[in-house]
This record gives structure tokens, C-alpha cells and sequence, in this order.
């Protein structure tokens, strides 16, 4: 039997697998690489979207601090008009009586009747909107329409379909 040639089979697998580590490690670099990049772009979009809530949340109470001041504003005005009422109502009721109103009644409605003007002059010059309003179109109006006599048939019990009333009450539905 003629002699098998010796080959060294250790030194052989080791020449092997370097050159697979050094194949597979500049793959597992790329991945590694990219992965890195990944997470960062996506902490700075984190970012970005945490800046972008806070803006929204001061814009936010910035309007509703708006809404405030100025639901605040109709609610003065309105006091004054009621008060200027009263005391119109006051004379009326003097009068009424046969009697004269006092002089105070006529001093305090006038009084509040130009307090409800100066409330009127200082209005326009309250801002209108907030800082950074990006509305471009107006609101959409908010109307009410009434209710079609046929519609008032189907949601009241003893209407027919002209809206008259079938109960017997004696009441009409009828919209004008």
C-alpha cells in the first residue's frame, strides 16, 4: 500500500476560519454601523416630536387663556348692561307708582351705560388670536336649521306628517 501524503489539517482549518472571521467581520461591522446610525436619526426624531408637543401644548393654553380673557370681557359687559337694566326698571317701577324715580337711578344707569361703551372701545384692541395662529380659512359657522315636519313625525309620538299635532292637545309643530 503505497503511503497516504500527510497533510496538516489543523494548520489548514485555522487558515479557514481566519478567512471567514475576516469575511463575516467586516459584514458584522456594516450592520453594526448602520444600526448606530439608526438609532440616532431616530433619538433625533424623538426629539423633534417631544419640541413639536410642547409647542402645541403652550399653544394650547395660550388659546385658552385668549378664550378666557375674552369670555371674561363679554361677562363684565354684561353685568353692566343687566345693572343699567335694573335701574331702568327701578325708574319704571317709580314711575309706574306715580311717583318720581330718584336721581340716582337715572346717574347710575347712564353710568353704566357708558361703562359698557368703554368696555365696547377697549374690545378691538384685544388681540384677536393667538401669536401663531396658522389658520388660513375662516371657521366654519355653526347654524341651526329646524327640524322638517316629516323629521318631527318620526322622533314625536302623535304628530303626523305635516306636523300637526294628533294627540289632542290642541298644539301645532308646525315650523315657519
Amino acid at each position: 500500500m503505497p503511503e497516504e501524503i500527510e497533510i496538516d489539517t489543523e494548520s489548514l482549518r485555522k487558515e479557514i476560519d481566519d478567512e471567514l472571521e475576516k469575511s463575516s467581520g467586516s459584514l458584522l461591522r456594516w450592520i453594526s454601523l448602520t444600526t448606530a446610525i439608526l438609532a440616532a436619526l431616530a433619538a433625533i426624531a424623538s426629539l423633534k416630536a417631544g419640541a413639536t408637543v410642547n409647542e402645541a401644548l403652550v399653544l394650547k393654553t395660550e388659546a385658552t387663556n385668549l378664550q378666557t380673557q375674552a369670555s371674561d370681557q363679554w361677562a363684565y359687559y354684561q353685568a353692566k348692561g343687566i345693572k343699567s337694566a335694573v335701574a331702568l326698571g327701578a325708574i319704571n317701577a317709580w314711575e309706574a307708582a306715580g311717583k318720581t324715580a330718584p336721581p340716582r337711578l337715572s346717574e347710575e344707569s347712564a353710568r353704566y351705560v357708558a361703562q359698557q361703551d368703554s368696555i365696547t372701545q377697549k374690545a378691538p384692541a384685544r388681540p384677536r388670536s393667538c401669536s401663531h395662529n396658522t389658520r388660513s380659512t375662516p371657521p366654519r359657522s355653526r347654524s341651526f336649521k329646524s327640524p322638517s315636519p316629516s323629521a318631527l313625525s318620526r322622533l314625536l309620538p302623535g304628530t303626523d306628517s305635516s306636523g300637526t299635532d294628533q294627540s289632542g292637545w290642541g298644539s301645532s309643530l308646525q315650523s315657519s
